[in-house]
């Protein structure tokens, strides 16, 4: 297999001290201990979806393993699962329970109420945003700045969109329509209109995290309409997406992790860190500096977000391009939308 670029920016996936660092809050008088036990509660979309879930599973058991810490992940087949499974850990007395996406926010909300000397955290949600309102003094919110990434990537599939001498219309196949979802594609869409004005970014819900027929369904319709590259932000079902891009040869964007082990029509992917969001909430813990009440926020210039790895077939000059706005992200001189 040919060798592929990666983004050679300090923003990249390698910046994990630093986001440790930011995770290790100081507590006052919390004091460690040296074992604890931590559990996981996946979304619908569940442990093997190979992107989210998964990934947020690897974090717990990475901290098993360099902490030596006791570790329990609940799978969820409903929404109806996520408050029975919340309560079994509670139940149990784990000291830090994540749930593992913007999906579980009610069932949380509601037993982390009832348990309130238990820590909670949340990933792709802010604990100052309802049901939390900021008042819940046990939950931190695990976010992630994915609006950053996503305006980079969008940047590039505008460009190579313009390179292949293709219409200028990219696309995006998205799940359902909630915030962490739509930050995803707000930064793609401004990303694009940045780097080659006039660029039509075409956004179509599939409704489902899970379902790839749907998805790829929703994708075809976008390559129909002219989108040159496709981008998944779907989770498991976005694999139909991306599948979708490989059979009508447009290039297909990965999301969560870094997709590029599907094949040669991977761009790239917008990464985001969400094992590192697990496994820093964990060791936070234990160390006994995890403070309830406020946010941990994940961002290109912590590496909580990142590119996966670039096509080869990319010119240098892109790549150039999209280190450079990357350091005005970083910097602070460019804010890319959060909303459509």
């Amino acid at each position: 297999m040919s060798k592929r670029r990666v983004l050679p920016v300090g923003f990249a996936a390698a910046a994990i001290a630093a986001i440790a660092a930011a995770a290790l809050v100081a507590s006052g008088s919390a004091a460690p201990r040296a074992t604890i036990k931590a559990g996981l509660v996946s979304d619908v979309g569940r442990f093997n979806d190979k992107g989210f879930n998964q990934s947020q599973l690897v974090g717990l058991q990475r901290a098993k393993t360099k902490l030596g810490v006791q570790i329990q992940a609940i799978e969820s087949r409903s929404a109806g699962d996520y408050v029975p499974n919340f309560a079994t850990l509670a139940r149990q007395h784990f000291d830090v329970i994540v749930g593992a996406g913007f999906l579980l926010a009610n069932a949380e909300a509601t037993v982390a109420k009832k348990f309130p000397d238990i820590q909670f955290a949340i990933t792709d949600f802010s604990q100052f945003a309802p049901p939390f309102n900021g008042k819940m003094k046990n939950v931190t919110g695990l976010t992630y700045a994915t609006e950053q990434n996503s305006y980079l990537v969008g940047c590039l599939a505008a460009m190579m969109a313009k390179h292949d001498g293709a219409k200028h219309i990219i696309s995006v196949t998205a799940g359902v329509k909630i915030p962490p979802v739509d930050a995803f594609a707000a930064g793609y869409r401004a990303g694009a209109s940045k780097c080659v004005p006039g660029t039509k970014t075409l956004v179509g819900y599939s409704q489902t995290f899970i379902e790839q027929d749907k998805c790829k369904e929703v994708a075809l319709n976008q390559i129909a309409a002219g989108s040159h590259v496709v981008f998944n932000v779907a989770g498991p079902c976005g694999l139909g997406a991306l599948d979708a891009a490989k059979e009508k040869h447009v290039w297909g964007v990965g999301v969560d992790v870094d997709q590029s082990y599907l094949g040669p029509h991977i761009l790239t992917s917008a990464v985001k860190r969400v094992d590192v969001g697990v496994f820093n909430t964990v060791e936070a813990a234990q160390a006994g500096s995890l403070q309830g009440g406020r946010d941990l926020v994940f961002t290109l210039k912590n590496g909580g977000v990142a590119l996966g790895k670039i096509n080869k077939k990319v010119p240098a000059a892109y790549i150039a391009k999209i280190k450079a706005l990357g350091a005005q992200i970083v910097a602070g001189k460019l804010k890319p939308p959060t909303k459509l």
